[in-house]
Protein backbone atom coordinates (compact mmCIF):
# COMPACT_ATOMS: atom_id res chain seq x y z
CA UNK A 1 0.00 0.00 0.00
CA UNK A 2 1.21 3.46 -1.41
CA UNK A 3 0.23 6.60 0.26
CA UNK A 4 1.11 9.61 -2.05
CA UNK A 5 1.89 12.78 -0.26
CA UNK A 6 -1.45 15.13 -0.22
CA UNK A 7 0.02 18.61 0.69
CA UNK A 8 3.55 18.80 -1.04
CA UNK A 9 4.06 22.02 -2.81
CA UNK A 10 1.33 23.50 -0.84
CA UNK A 11 2.45 23.19 3.02
CA UNK A 12 5.91 22.65 2.08
CA UNK A 13 8.27 22.30 -0.88
CA UNK A 14 7.43 19.39 -3.40
CA UNK A 15 11.68 19.89 -4.55
CA UNK A 16 13.94 17.34 -2.39
CA UNK A 17 16.59 20.17 -2.35
CA UNK A 18 14.61 23.14 -1.23
CA UNK A 19 12.72 21.20 1.51
CA UNK A 20 15.75 20.10 3.22
CA UNK A 21 17.89 23.67 3.09
CA UNK A 22 14.25 24.67 4.62
CA UNK A 23 13.94 22.44 7.50
CA UNK A 24 17.42 22.57 8.25
CA UNK A 25 16.98 26.39 9.16
CA UNK A 26 14.27 26.10 11.20
CA UNK A 27 16.21 22.93 13.29
CA UNK A 28 18.99 25.13 14.05
CA UNK A 29 19.78 24.89 17.81
CA UNK A 30 22.55 25.65 20.37
CA UNK A 31 20.72 22.59 22.37
CA UNK A 32 21.61 19.01 22.44
CA UNK A 33 19.05 16.69 21.12
CA UNK A 34 18.42 14.17 23.88
CA UNK A 35 15.96 10.88 24.06
CA UNK A 36 12.72 11.90 24.07
CA UNK A 37 9.23 10.03 25.27
CA UNK A 38 7.03 12.38 23.31
CA UNK A 39 6.67 16.11 21.98
CA UNK A 40 4.21 18.39 20.60
CA UNK A 41 4.48 19.86 17.35
CA UNK A 42 2.57 22.35 14.94
CA UNK A 43 1.49 21.16 11.60
CA UNK A 44 0.61 24.41 9.66
CA UNK A 45 2.18 25.15 6.19
CA UNK A 46 6.08 25.48 6.95
CA UNK A 47 6.39 28.79 6.31
CA UNK A 48 3.91 29.81 9.24
CA UNK A 49 4.64 27.18 11.82
CA UNK A 50 7.96 25.46 10.65
CA UNK A 51 10.36 27.49 13.42
CA UNK A 52 7.98 25.89 16.33
CA UNK A 53 8.07 22.39 14.68
CA UNK A 54 11.78 22.50 14.20
CA UNK A 55 13.13 24.26 17.34
CA UNK A 56 11.02 20.82 18.50
CA UNK A 57 12.82 18.30 16.55
CA UNK A 58 16.23 19.94 16.54
CA UNK A 59 15.99 19.13 20.45
CA UNK A 60 15.54 15.24 20.03
CA UNK A 61 17.26 12.00 19.44
CA UNK A 62 16.69 10.73 16.34
CA UNK A 63 14.06 7.56 17.30
CA UNK A 64 13.94 4.16 15.31
CA UNK A 65 9.54 4.12 15.58
CA UNK A 66 7.43 7.19 15.49
CA UNK A 67 4.01 6.96 16.57
CA UNK A 68 1.93 9.89 15.05
CA UNK A 69 -1.18 11.16 16.45
CA UNK A 70 -3.36 13.87 14.85
CA UNK A 71 -6.67 15.17 14.53
CA UNK A 72 -8.78 14.05 11.43
CA UNK A 73 -9.38 17.24 9.32
CA UNK A 74 -11.41 15.76 6.94
CA UNK A 75 -13.79 13.88 8.50
CA UNK A 76 -13.27 10.56 6.55
CA UNK A 77 -12.87 7.20 8.05
CA UNK A 78 -13.25 5.78 11.73
CA UNK A 79 -13.33 7.61 14.67
CA UNK A 80 -9.62 6.49 15.33
CA UNK A 81 -7.91 5.03 12.05
CA UNK A 82 -4.61 3.61 11.91
CA UNK A 83 -2.64 3.35 9.04
CA UNK A 84 -2.72 -0.43 8.45
CA UNK A 85 0.49 -0.72 6.13
CA UNK A 86 3.09 0.21 3.17
CA UNK A 87 4.95 3.46 2.82
CA UNK A 88 4.41 6.76 2.84
CA UNK A 89 6.13 8.80 0.08
CA UNK A 90 7.80 11.78 0.71
CA UNK A 91 10.20 14.35 -1.59
CA UNK A 92 12.71 13.65 1.15
CA UNK A 93 12.59 9.61 0.70
CA UNK A 94 9.53 7.03 1.60
CA UNK A 95 8.66 6.55 5.13
CA UNK A 96 7.63 2.61 5.73
CA UNK A 97 4.63 2.07 8.17
CA UNK A 98 5.84 0.09 11.37
CA UNK A 99 2.87 -3.29 10.71
CA UNK A 100 4.39 -4.95 13.97
CA UNK A 101 3.19 -1.91 15.93
CA UNK A 102 0.12 -1.43 14.08
CA UNK A 103 -0.83 -4.50 15.00
CA UNK A 104 0.37 -4.56 18.56
CA UNK A 105 -1.79 -1.09 18.81
CA UNK A 106 -4.99 -2.48 17.19
CA UNK A 107 -5.08 -4.90 19.75
CA UNK A 108 -4.77 -3.04 22.84
CA UNK A 109 -7.26 -1.16 21.71
CA UNK A 110 -10.87 -2.17 20.21
CA UNK A 111 -11.80 1.46 19.36
CA UNK A 112 -9.19 1.83 17.01
CA UNK A 113 -9.77 0.53 12.87
CA UNK A 114 -7.19 -0.35 10.24
CA UNK A 115 -7.90 2.07 7.69
CA UNK A 116 -6.23 4.11 5.38
CA UNK A 117 -9.20 6.47 3.67
CA UNK A 118 -8.81 8.92 6.55
CA UNK A 119 -5.05 9.91 6.03
CA UNK A 120 -5.39 9.84 2.02
CA UNK A 121 -5.85 13.67 2.08
CA UNK A 122 -5.26 14.85 6.10
CA UNK A 123 -1.94 17.00 6.24
CA UNK A 124 -1.39 16.86 9.90
CA UNK A 125 0.66 14.24 10.03
CA UNK A 126 2.90 14.64 6.77
CA UNK A 127 4.31 17.95 7.50
CA UNK A 128 5.41 16.65 10.72
CA UNK A 129 8.08 13.60 8.57
CA UNK A 130 10.34 16.43 6.75
CA UNK A 131 11.56 17.62 10.13
CA UNK A 132 11.77 13.94 11.71
CA UNK A 133 13.25 12.73 8.14
CA UNK A 134 16.00 15.91 9.08
CA UNK A 135 16.78 14.30 12.42
CA UNK A 136 17.06 11.35 10.67
CA UNK A 137 19.82 11.86 8.35
CA UNK A 138 23.10 10.88 11.23
CA UNK A 139 21.02 7.20 12.49
CA UNK A 140 20.16 6.33 9.10
CA UNK A 141 23.96 6.86 7.16
CA UNK A 142 25.14 4.56 10.28
CA UNK A 143 25.78 1.08 9.65
CA UNK A 144 23.58 -0.92 10.48
CA UNK A 145 21.46 1.07 10.97
CA UNK A 146 17.03 0.82 10.10
CA UNK A 147 15.21 3.39 8.45
CA UNK A 148 12.98 6.12 10.07
CA UNK A 149 9.77 4.03 10.41
CA UNK A 150 6.51 5.51 11.32
CA UNK A 151 2.88 4.40 12.50
CA UNK A 152 0.23 6.98 11.27
CA UNK A 153 -2.95 7.54 13.38
CA UNK A 154 -5.74 10.21 13.02
CA UNK A 155 -8.09 10.83 15.23
CA UNK A 156 -12.11 12.21 14.98
CA UNK A 157 -12.67 12.06 18.35
CA UNK A 158 -12.42 14.24 21.86
CA UNK A 159 -14.28 12.15 23.85
CA UNK A 160 -12.57 11.85 27.20
CA UNK A 161 -12.78 8.53 27.17
CA UNK A 162 -11.80 7.13 24.01
CA UNK A 163 -8.27 9.81 24.42
CA UNK A 164 -7.66 8.50 27.72
CA UNK A 165 -7.58 4.49 26.83
CA UNK A 166 -5.57 5.47 23.74
CA UNK A 167 -3.00 7.07 25.80
CA UNK A 168 -3.10 4.07 28.12
CA UNK A 169 -2.38 1.45 25.40
CA UNK A 170 0.65 4.08 24.02
CA UNK A 171 2.00 3.59 27.59
CA UNK A 172 1.47 0.06 27.91
CA UNK A 173 3.02 -0.46 23.74
CA UNK A 174 5.87 1.89 25.20
CA UNK A 175 6.56 0.12 28.05
CA UNK A 176 6.44 -3.46 26.41
CA UNK A 177 9.12 -2.46 23.98
CA UNK A 178 11.12 -1.63 26.80
CA UNK A 179 11.15 -4.57 28.47
CA UNK A 180 11.97 -6.56 25.41
CA UNK A 181 15.14 -4.62 24.55
CA UNK A 182 13.97 -2.59 22.20
CA UNK A 183 13.67 1.13 21.26
CA UNK A 184 10.77 2.76 22.55
CA UNK A 185 8.94 4.56 19.48
CA UNK A 186 8.89 8.57 19.73
CA UNK A 187 5.10 10.10 20.22
CA UNK A 188 4.46 12.70 18.32
CA UNK A 189 0.59 14.76 19.08
CA UNK A 190 0.31 17.24 16.08
CA UNK A 191 -2.00 19.92 16.86
CA UNK A 192 -2.21 23.43 16.13
CA UNK A 193 -3.89 25.81 19.00
CA UNK A 194 -6.58 28.70 19.09
CA UNK A 195 -7.57 29.59 15.03
CA UNK A 196 -8.71 32.52 13.53
CA UNK A 197 -9.21 35.03 16.39
CA UNK A 198 -7.28 38.26 17.13
CA UNK A 199 -3.44 37.73 18.08
CA UNK A 200 -4.01 39.23 21.10
CA UNK A 201 -7.18 36.97 21.96
CA UNK A 202 -5.37 33.90 20.84
CA UNK A 203 -2.40 34.06 22.95
CA UNK A 204 -4.89 35.18 26.33
CA UNK A 205 -6.71 31.96 25.15
CA UNK A 206 -3.81 29.57 24.21
CA UNK A 207 -1.88 30.18 27.88
CA UNK A 208 -4.81 27.99 29.74
CA UNK A 209 -4.15 25.15 27.52
CA UNK A 210 -0.25 25.38 27.40
CA UNK A 211 -0.31 25.50 31.10
CA UNK A 212 -2.60 22.04 31.59
CA UNK A 213 -0.09 20.60 28.78
CA UNK A 214 3.42 21.90 30.30
CA UNK A 215 1.89 20.00 33.44
CA UNK A 216 0.90 16.70 31.87
CA UNK A 217 -3.01 17.21 32.77
CA UNK A 218 -5.31 15.63 30.29
CA UNK A 219 -8.40 16.57 32.34
CA UNK A 220 -7.39 20.33 32.57
CA UNK A 221 -6.78 20.53 28.68
CA UNK A 222 -10.17 19.85 28.08
CA UNK A 223 -11.62 22.26 30.73
CA UNK A 224 -9.09 24.51 29.35
CA UNK A 225 -10.64 23.94 25.46
CA UNK A 226 -14.15 24.24 26.32
CA UNK A 227 -14.24 26.55 29.83
CA UNK A 228 -12.13 29.47 27.10
CA UNK A 229 -13.50 28.30 23.84
CA UNK A 230 -9.99 26.93 22.57
CA UNK A 231 -10.19 25.96 19.32
CA UNK A 232 -7.26 23.80 19.02
CA UNK A 233 -7.97 20.96 16.73
CA UNK A 234 -5.94 18.26 18.46
CA UNK A 235 -7.13 18.42 21.71
CA UNK A 236 -7.27 14.71 21.31
CA UNK A 237 -4.66 13.38 20.27
CA UNK A 238 -2.87 16.11 22.74
CA UNK A 239 -5.12 15.03 25.85
CA UNK A 240 -3.81 10.94 24.68
CA UNK A 241 -0.19 11.77 24.42
CA UNK A 242 0.55 13.66 27.59
CA UNK A 243 -1.61 10.97 29.54
CA UNK A 244 0.32 8.44 27.85
CA UNK A 245 3.85 10.43 28.94
CA UNK A 246 2.42 10.24 32.84
CA UNK A 247 1.34 7.15 32.96
CA UNK A 248 5.19 6.44 31.82
CA UNK A 249 6.76 8.35 35.09
CA UNK A 250 6.96 11.81 33.36
CA UNK A 251 5.53 15.08 35.51
CA UNK A 252 5.99 17.61 32.96
CA UNK A 253 6.61 19.10 29.44
CA UNK A 254 8.91 21.95 28.43
CA UNK A 255 7.09 24.62 26.26
CA UNK A 256 10.24 24.75 23.11
CA UNK A 257 8.49 27.86 21.79
CA UNK A 258 4.86 29.42 20.97
CA UNK A 259 4.20 31.62 18.52
CA UNK A 260 1.39 32.86 16.50
CA UNK A 261 1.06 32.95 12.42
CA UNK A 262 0.95 37.05 13.25
CA UNK A 263 4.87 36.30 13.60
CA UNK A 264 5.13 35.56 10.28
CA UNK A 265 2.77 37.34 8.20
CA UNK A 266 1.88 40.38 10.33
CA UNK A 267 -1.61 39.85 10.33
CA UNK A 268 -3.25 40.25 13.73
CA UNK A 269 -6.40 40.31 13.12
CA UNK A 270 -6.87 36.34 12.22
CA UNK A 271 -3.98 34.31 13.53
CA UNK A 272 -3.61 30.82 14.69
CA UNK A 273 -1.61 30.18 17.67
CA UNK A 274 1.40 26.88 17.51
CA UNK A 275 3.40 25.61 20.63
CA UNK A 276 5.98 23.52 20.29
CA UNK A 277 6.78 20.95 23.96
CA UNK A 278 9.31 18.09 24.19
CA UNK A 279 8.61 15.44 27.02
CA UNK A 280 11.99 14.10 27.95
Amino acid sequence: MIRQPAVAGTFYSASPEILREEVARYCVTDVLPAAAIAVVSPHAGLKYSGHVAGAVFARVAPPETVILIGPNHTGIGPAISVYPEGTWLMPGGDLPVDRGIVLDLLSRLPGAQADASAHRFEHCLEVQLPFLQHIQIGRQTAEGARPLRIVPVVMSTTRRELCLELGRCLADLIQQQTITGRDPPLLVASTDMNHYESDEVTRRKDAFAVEAIRHLDPHGLEDAVRTHEISMCGLGPTMSVIHAARLLGRSAASLVRYATSADMSGDCERVVGYAGFTLI
